[in-house]
């Protein structure tokens, strides 16, 4: 059912919803044992899908690392610090990005087909493309996760050429980040680092 413009302009989320997704949200390092489901990774995706990229070019590509033979796989890779709160996550979503996420073009943007052209011949626009979109869609997941009930735990500390050599040899895709998923254990969190004012981060022009 199509929602009217005047309605959309309106509507908002409450101090709950708010409270969900941004100022009571935190970024987990321990986890209870709790499952998430392959049906809540699906939903997780079907959110995430429908925010915005440029061209609708979609260059995200998840993996959703469920078992713990999966997650090993990636521990070597990962920096000391952040290996128990890795190896601990009911799952490891490892968020990557199509260098050639042109090539599905003529599917999700068909009113223009000469718009794959200006990535296919431009490998340097591609990868900026690739990457900048792809985390645009790394944060959604993140924010669809949150909305439906996990929590989250992003990750950069590892080597992205060992990730790549694991799970993305063919070269195709490549690591942006990791980010582990579940029911957050509330008390191995740290107390919330500042964060910037407004004036220091925004200028009003």
């Amino acid at each position: 059912m199509s929602v009217r413009a005047e309605d959309r302009v309106a509507a908002r989320l409450d101090d709950a919803g708010l409270d969900l997704l941004f100022r009571t949200a935190r970024s987990h390092n321990g986890w209870l044992p709790t499952p998430v489901s392959d049906e809540l990774l699906e939903q997780i995706y079907d959110l995430m899908k429908l925010c915005p990229t440029s061209v609708n070019g979609s260059p995200a590509r998840v993996l959703f690392l469920r078992t713990a033979e999966a997650r090993a796989r990636l521990l070597p890779a990962v920096n000391p610090g952040n290996v128990d709160k890795v190896r601990d996550a009911p799952v490891v979503a490892v968020i990557g990005y199509d260098l050639r996420f042109h090539e599905h073009l003529p599917q999700l943007f068909p009113h223009n087909p000469s718009t794959a052209a200006l990535f296919a011949n431009n490998e340097v626009l591609a990868e900026a493309a690739a990457f900048r979109n792809g985390s645009l869609q790394g944060a959604y997941l993140m924010l669809a996760a949150r909305a439906l009930g996990l929590d989250c735990g992003p990750v950069s500390g590892f080597d992205a050429q060992a990730v790549n050599r694991e799970f993305f040899a063919d070269g195709r895709v490549r690591v942006n980040f990791i980010c582990n998923l579940g029911h957050g254990d509330h008390a191995r969190i740290f107390p919330r680092s500042p964060r910037l004012r407004f004036e220091q981060a925004c200028t009003l022009l």
